[in-house]
């Protein structure tokens, strides 16, 4: 194997600054996340001579796990590693995040042609923790492939030189799916990379007061495409006009699309943009004074 990646060590310091993720968690919901692991990630790998699970560090110093692989000088490379049982929740479509860094092939002295800068990323959905050593089958069918991912950037011996990794990261997504449960697994035929984290989550659109209605909290749908509807509830002492109250949750966890609205109701006024609906006479909680019970009395 060739150097690992030039470290004399076990651990490597990734230099450039990225983010800890690129993922809006008010619009996400995190199902795994390699990064915050305190322990050896334990996934299961094919053949035991392929990939490696390793220490290495973020921008922060904090240690992380990943898994590297480099057996450019044997052909016919089929190196898997499989990810634990992941449960999906109520997610009808899976995103995956993936952090990596990949040698440049022609950075490597004699390195024969059968050299890649590219893996493959698969699923294959289950009921439950049922994977063994060796099932499902280290092949495509049973396992669904999502996507040959290559690096926008690669890195050379003059790099490493320098402990400066070039840190690709990258977006696929599947669906529909569901089973209770998914495993991804990261296929490599011949390069030398790194996996260096790995995030999975699925998209929401979060609870909003919005054309005075309260739209709950909505998971988005099986397709990137895929809108899917929401009934809003009037605010208090509001009432709908015309059509019923709608927003659309689209796949990236975005409201869209409104259709309809509510009114306040005869001798109410729209207050606090629109998510209050106050009376003549009335008291009124200060929202953002709650803490000392202060109130508001609209005479």
């Amino acid at each position: 194997m060739l150097d690992k990646f030039a470290s004399s060590g076990r651990r490597q310091l990734w230099r450039p600054g990225w983010p800890l993720s690129h993922i809006d968690m008010e619009m996400s919901e995190i199902l795994m996340d390699s990064t915050t692991a305190t322990a050896e990630l334990g996934w299961t790998i094919y053949p035991s001579l392929g990939w490696e699970e390793v220490s290495g560090y973020d921008e922060n110093l904090n240690t992380i796990r990943t898994y590297q692989v480099c057996n450019v000088f044997d052909t016919h490379q089929n190196n898997w590693v499989r990810t634990k049982f992941i449960r999906r929740g109520g997610a009808q479509r899976i995103h995956v995040e993936i952090k990596f860094s990949v040698r440049d092939c022609s950075s490597i002295p004699n390195v024969p042609g059968s050299c890649k800068e590219t893996f493959n990323l698969y699923f294959y959905e289950a009921d439950s923790d049922i994977a063994t050593k060796v099932s499902p089958a280290w092949m495509e069918n049973p396992w669904i492939k999502v996507d040959t991912i290559a690096a926008d950037e690669s890195f050379s011996q003059v790099d490493l030189g320098g402990r400066v990794m070039k840190i690709n990261t990258e977006v696929r997504s599947f669906g529909p799916v569901s089973r209770k449960g998914f495993y991804l697994a990261f296929q490599d035929y011949g390069a030398c990379m790194s996996i260096i984290a790995v995030r999975v989550f699925y998209r929401k659109c979060p609870r909003v007061v919005r054309n005075g209605a309260v739209f709950q909290e909505t998971l988005s749908g099986a397709e990137s495409t895929s809108l899917v509807a929401a009934r809003g509830t009037c605010i208090p002492n509001g009432e709908e006009v015309d059509v019923p109250i709608k927003l659309y949750c689209n796949g990236d966890g975005e409201w869209m699309v409104p259709i309809g609205r509510c009114m306040c109701k005869a001798g109410h006024e729209s207050v606090e943009n629109g998510t209050l609906c106050k009376g003549k006479g009335s008291c009124i909680l200060l929202r953002k004074r709650l803490r000392d019970c202060s109130a508001r009395c609209v005479v």
